[in-house]
């Protein structure tokens, strides 16, 4: 597996940095935080314009198949564009809307769901979100919303937390349990669920990295076979590759923080000066700024190696897939904490980018797992 781009993929990294560099400065974080950017709403917290422009590019339908009017590319592609938005904290909803409930509708779709929202997310016209999520960590099985069967044909109660891009949603994909206990595999079914149906509420949260997130509660809602998406109970079967691809794609969003980080850090060393000598000079920093360039180059080269591992229908990509996470997590985590620590007092306050970069890194290290639970996931996959 060679880790490095070809020429188209050379191309595209190129193109993506040029629009990310001209269009989606990093103060657009702050803006869009606090209802300054033009026509914003502040719950959204990103531009259905840029969104749509993305679209014009072809980067929403990089992984969907051309007859859906995708570009029919892998996700070392999608990769690419991701680490770029990494790089200027772009809030946009790749991971909601193609990575996790465009990829579920397209895994476990019937056709005539597919033909109805995968065009839309296409054209950048659509953005769909993924309800599975109900505690505060990681753990998708963990499902206590239930689907009861009624006359109509099912009835929904329960909540979903920490909902990304919910707010705003054109369709919502909602996980729930139709059997069996909280924490079991089977049992779980998926819906397509309109975020105005009766019964169906948003609420708005705030958090650490300022994106778009929603709890959502769902009081007796009435949805009808049709809404179902796959199989009844089979849901998890959905979910895992669905899971999987996610991750990757975050890995590579990771990865474009976490460089952007360092690259910013790295420059200021050469340029702050301290006791009469910029402090790039200073032997400790130059360790472990060293440090942070060998943890970025091991993440690069995991989430590389993950991304086309998918690609090629590999046996061992969910194992790849894992260790590539634990090691993104560790290492924007380590940079995030050596960048503030060499900005200094400056680096902690909101008017310096770099604290902005700590606190998405943050919230994509707890996003779909941590480092602790993807180790462990590792172990149990390798038979550990």
């Amino acid at each position: 597996m060679a880790l490095v781009l070809t020429e188209e993929q050379q191309l595209l990294k190129n193109s993506a940095r040029e629009f990310v560099a001209g269009t989606l400065a990093v103060d657009q974080v702050r803006q869009h935080r606090d209802g300054t950017y033009p026509g914003s709403d502040t719950a959204l917290r990103y531009s259905r314009d840029h969104w749509q422009k993305m679209a014009e590019l072809g980067w929403t339908g990089i992984i969907f198949p051309e007859q859906y009017g995708g570009l029919g590319l892998g996700y070392a592609e999608l990769g690419i564009v991701l680490e770029e938005l990494g790089r200027s904290l772009a809030a946009q909803p790749f991971l909601s809307t193609v990575l996790l409930a465009g990829n579920t509708i397209l895994r476990g779709g019937s056709e005539d769901q597919k033909q109805s929202w995968l065009p839309g997310i296409c054209t950048g016209e659509k953005v769909l979100a993924l309800a599975f999520q109900e505690g505060g960590r990681f753990s998708p099985w963990q499902v206590n919303t239930r689907a009861d069967t009624s006359a109509k044909g099912f009835q929904i109660s329960g909540e979903k937390r920490f909902v990304l891009d919910a707010y705003g949603a054109d369709q919502l994909v909602v996980l729930t349990r139709t059997s069996g206990s909280t924490g079991d595999r089977e049992g779980l079914t998926l819906f397509l669920i309109d975020p105005a149906e009766k019964g169906v509420s948003i609420t708005d949260l705030k958090v650490l990295d300022s994106r778009n997130a929603a709890l959502i509660e769902f009081d007796g809602t009435e949805v009808s076979a049709e809404q179902v998406i796959g199989e009844v109970g089979k849901a998890a079967d959905i979910l895992d590759p669905v899971f999987d691809c996610a991750i990757a794609g975050l890995n590579a969003e990771l990865v474009g923080i976490m460089s952007e980080a360092f690259e910013r850090t790295l420059e200021y060393l050469k340029t702050r000066q301290q006791f009469g000598a910029l402090i790039g000079t200073f032997q400790a920093l130059k360790h472990r700024a060293a440090d942070m360039f060998c943890e970025r180059e091991h993440a690069i080269s995991m989430t590389m190696a993950a991304l086309r591992a998918i690609d090629d229908k590999s046996h061992d990509a969910n194992l790849l897939i894992s260790a590539a996470k634990a090691r993104t997590s560790d290492a924007a985590n380590l940079i995030g904490r050596e960048s503030i620590q060499m900005f200094g007092g400056i680096g902690m306050t909101d008017e310096e980018d770099i604290g902005l970069f700590m606190k998405r890194a943050r919230v994509a290290e707890m996003t779909l797992g941590d480092s602790t639970y993807h180790r462990e996931r590792f172990a149990q996959l390798s038979g550990f």
